[in-house]
């Protein structure tokens, strides 16, 4: 509510599901199971406390504590109360392991709609959970490694003590595949894995980037003979003892800055395989999947997090005689982010019943396309978002500028924009049929310019694949908005679908609020209840 000298205070206090109509009634729609818990969730995250405890988390980020008091090695890393907190709240949510502990229709769905009310209160404690979410699968068919951790992972408590993995009562998984000299290129690797008597390994070498360093365990590339390979690296060995792992020292990032990063050695810290020798980038491709799926709901919710709060300071604050949301060019930006929140949301959502469908055509070819765009779009909404708010968005003491440094992140991690772009062209070419099928799908549709936009596409993947590479973007772009468009038809208001096709799809570039959208006072009323 703004005062009576024009200040508005930032949004918070309400529930994040339920001043969201298109996610509350899209949950009604595909988990009605998940409507009421969710809810309840939704109040949990918007209320005042939670919010205080993001800025904790964010303000007093880690610390690495690499000597105890005697000078014994023991690279811990202290965390502020919040950051606890905030993974108490959602492990307790079932948002970790519950798509696999359960197979209730819609259960995707319900994790995603979680995923993404948290993620726009709090985006760094959504690292750890992704991990330990996609170690799941994989490491489910190893029974001798997940049998005796089966009840840690599907816990819904959140326990932060420093302990063996048989005396926690729930676990977090980090990943460690980055080094410095390959970066994205992972057969690379030259950390090396040795052979024991036991069926255990011995691992030396480095990681650039080993996230969540305080995880329980890890998945770690490694060199064996037969190739690049899968460990899991447990932060204590099975009789107790603190395993090989040094940590030289944690990132200093741009964002995420609750969570956090590290470089480490391993001197022969003892580790199991995890699949077949030589297999472990195929291991870890399918584990990045589920990550970038995670990365997508991530920067929708960071998409919804800026609109929300630059709607509500527009409504709020006055400029010139009026409101600035009723201003024909502030009514125009604000539409073009809520549309381009709406379309993310929905996105999301798709891929994540894809998911749980087990359709090729969501699981492999859009989410990597999805990915780059809809994380990328995050970055420059979220700075417009910022700007709308003008200096007091730009300052540190407001969400928007931790909005803004948190939006580069899943664009970096689990594959750049460039890589995500080539993984679309070979999952055409491993499958070509499911990529023509989705676009004959999105070439029935009854809007003249996505009709196009998938000819083009049809066009360009059956045309030279030589000439295809450096198209790459254009084919993931153009994928992104005609499923986009196509699910706004189906499922958003014809106000909403409207105005997403008539300004994405004239070639008019991607600044925000170039174009006219049709409508915008209502699109506005729509984006946010309450």
């Amino acid at each position: 509510m703004a005062t009576a000298d024009n200040l508005v205070d930032e949004w918070v206090g309400h529930n994040l599901l339920a001043t969201d109509p298109a996610l509350l009634a899209a949950l009604r729609q595909a988990a009605p199971q998940a409507v009421e818990p969710l809810t309840r969730y939704g109040a949990e995250l918007g209320s005042p406390d939670t919010a205080q405890w993001a800025r904790d988390a964010n303000r007093h980020g880690p610390q690495l504590r690499q000597l105890d008091a005697r000078g014994r090695r023991i690279d811990v890393i202290d965390f502020h109360p919040s950051w606890h907190a905030l993974l108490a709240l959602y492990r307790r949510q079932g948002l970790v392991g519950d798509v696999f502990a359960t197979d209730t229709a819609g259960r995707w769905t319900a994790f995603a709609a979680g995923c993404y009310l948290h993620g726009q209160v709090e985006a760094g404690s959504l690292c750890p959970a992704t991990m330990t979410q996609a170690a799941i699968p994989v490491l489910a068919r190893q029974p001798e490694l997940f049998a005796p951790l089966r009840e840690q992972f599907f816990s819904r408590v959140h326990d932060p003590r420093e302990a063996p993995l048989a005396d926690k009562a729930s676990i977090w998984v980090g990943m460690g595949m980055t080094e410095k000299q390959g970066g994205s290129d992972l057969r690379r690797v030259t950390t090396h894995a040795t052979a024991q008597a036991d069926g255990s390994y011995a691992i030396t070498g480095h990681k650039w980037f080993f996230s969540a360093p305080s995880s329980d365990a890890h998945l770690v590339l490694a060199r064996t003979e037969a190739g690049p390979t899968c460990f899991w690296l447990p932060r204590y060995t099975p009789d107790g003892a603190r395993n090989a792992i040094q940590v030289l020292r944690l990132k200093d990032k741009l964002g995420n800055r609750s969570n956090c990063s590290s470089e480490v050695e391993f001197h022969g810290a003892w580790a199991r395989r995890v699949g077949d020798e030589g297999r472990g980038i195929p291991t870890l491709i399918e584990m990045a999947g589920y990550t970038r799926l995670n990365c997508v709901i991530g920067s929708a919710a960071l998409l919804r997090a800026g609109l929300v709060q630059a709607l509500h300071n527009a409504r709020e604050r006055h400029a010139f005689g009026r409101a600035l949301a009723e201003q024909p060019l502030m009514q125009t930006v604000l539409a073009d982010l809520a549309l381009e929140s709406e379309a993310a949301m929905r996105l999301m959502l798709r891929l994540a019943r894809g998911f749980e469908q087990g359709e090729a055509a969501w699981q492999r070819l859009m989410t990597p396309a999805a990915k780059l765009w809809v994380c990328k779009r995050a970055i420059e909404c979220t700075g417009e978002a910022m700007e709308l708010l003008g200096g007091n968005g730009y300052v540190e003491d407001g969400v928007l500028a931790r909005l803004y440094r948190e939006a580069p992140v899943n664009s970096i991690w689990e594959g750049s924009g460039n890589v995500m772009a080539l993984d679309v062209l070979r999952a055409v070419a491993r499958e070509p049929d499911v990529a023509l099928d989705l676009l004959a799908g999105f070439a029935a549709s009854p809007d003249a310019p996505v009709r196009a936009e998938a000819t083009q596409l049809q066009r360009l993947l059956t045309g030279d694949p030589a000439a295809l590479e450096s198209q790459a973007r254009r084919v993931a772009q153009g994928l992104v908005l005609c499923a986009q468009a196509v699910l706004m038809r189906e499922e958003a208001s014809e106000a909403a679908a409207d105005a997403f096709i008539t300004t994405r799809f004239n070639g008019d570039g991607r600044l925000l609020g170039t174009q006219p959208v049709p409508q915008s006072a209502r699109l506005l009323a729509d984006a946010l209840a309450g």
